[in-house]
């Protein structure tokens, strides 16, 4: 049934495919630069205005080598209207702090991230909530501001999670791809997330077995389609201790194992990060250091976070000023590029 609703999807866009694929991204290491995603609450709900992350900090990891930057953003920010047209006001806030990150000194790529968990007010998409094609528009306007700058790109969803039919999501997430490539932005990468919170660990054996099979209407390969996960270190992955239990070194190797035996596909790993802490300092350096050795398939990571976060947040690795957070130069700084 999936693969059948999946084509189906893209048969309309059959007619614009070509055998153009990209040459293959540089290995990517950066940072998340939080702020238009505050209030955003895990089922979907948003009430506020975002904060603007502060744009010096672009230059300021740009200068380290960083050459990926992660800037969430609440749906209801860019859309009020489920299915409307952009905020023009919003987004003219976001883009000038894309704009300030892609002019940084190491030209970087941004990664656009719509941080709703695959619902807007409660509402799964299509599963109760938005259609696919209200969700769609949201992504086919986004795309078209964006089509000809290839050093942009769409993450579409942040941590889907409690998803009924995964089957389903992976049908909204091609859905998404679909409207991407018919806004004209046919060269840029796509970021496709699993379930379970984007779980690297669930991904081999939940999403993943779906997710391979979506398909990019406007190229012959699957090479610009990324998938998109997540991990933590602490003793219940959640993200919110500040001392970290585990490398993740066994939860990689899986998905390595996974992506290179269906295809040799790739990922990235858009969040992981922790405490100011001894054990996050050990654990967080040794597991960017396997996603480092296995570029080839695990072609970067955004580390959570900074942005608009306080220096007291738990995973906080926003500057004090010039001065770096102590997890930053031991773990994520001597893994940049």
């Amino acid at each position: 049934m999936k693969i059948r609703s999946i084509a189906a999807m893209a048969l309309g866009l059959a007619s614009a495919s070509t055998s153009w694929a990209a040459s293959s991204l540089p290995f990517l290491g950066g940072v998340n630069t939080a702020g238009y995603d505050f209030s955003v609450a895990t089922n979907g709900s948003f009430t506020g205005n975002g904060v603007d992350p502060p744009v010096f900090q672009f230059e300021h990891f740009a200068s380290q080598g960083v050459n990926v930057f992660r800037i969430p953003f609440a749906w209801q920010l860019m859309t009020p209207a489920l299915g409307g047209d952009i905020d023009a006001g919003f987004f003219s806030r976001y883009d000038a702090t894309v704009q300030a990150a892609l002019t940084s000194s190491s030209s970087p790529w941004v990664i656009l991230d719509v941080h709703n968990y695959a619902r807007w007010n409660g509402g799964i998409i299509a599963q109760g909530g938005p259609t696919d094609e209200e969700y769609a528009s949201l992504w086919s306007q986004i795309a078209a501001k964006y089509a000809s700058n290839d050093k942009i790109i769409f993450g579409i969803m942040n941590e889907p999670h409690d998803i009924p039919s995964v089957e389903t999501w992976a049908n909204s997430a091609q859905a998404a791809i679909n409207a991407i490539r018919e806004a004209g932005a046919t060269t840029q990468h796509i970021l496709i997330p699993g379930s379970s919170w984007s779980s690297a660990e669930a991904f081999p054996t939940e999403a993943g077995p779906l997710l391979i099979n979506l398909t990019d209407p406007a190229n012959t390969s699957t090479d610009l389609l990324l998938f998109d996960v997540h991990k933590y270190l602490d003793s219940d992955n959640s993200g919110t201790h500040a001392e970290c239990v585990t490398s993740n070194i066994e939860v990689f190797q899986a998905l390595v194992d996974f992506l290179k035996s269906n295809g040799n596909r790739q990922a990235i790993l858009s969040e992981t990060g922790g405490g100011n802490t001894e054990s996050c300092e050990q654990h967080l350096f040794e597991e960017l250091e396997f996603v480092k050795n296995n570029s080839d398939t695990l072609i970067g990571f955004t580390a959570w976070s900074a942005g608009a976060f306080d220096t007291d947040y738990v995973l906080t690795l926003t500057p004090n000023g010039s001065q770096d957070q102590p997890l930053w130069v031991a773990a994520v700084q001597p893994n940049l590029p």
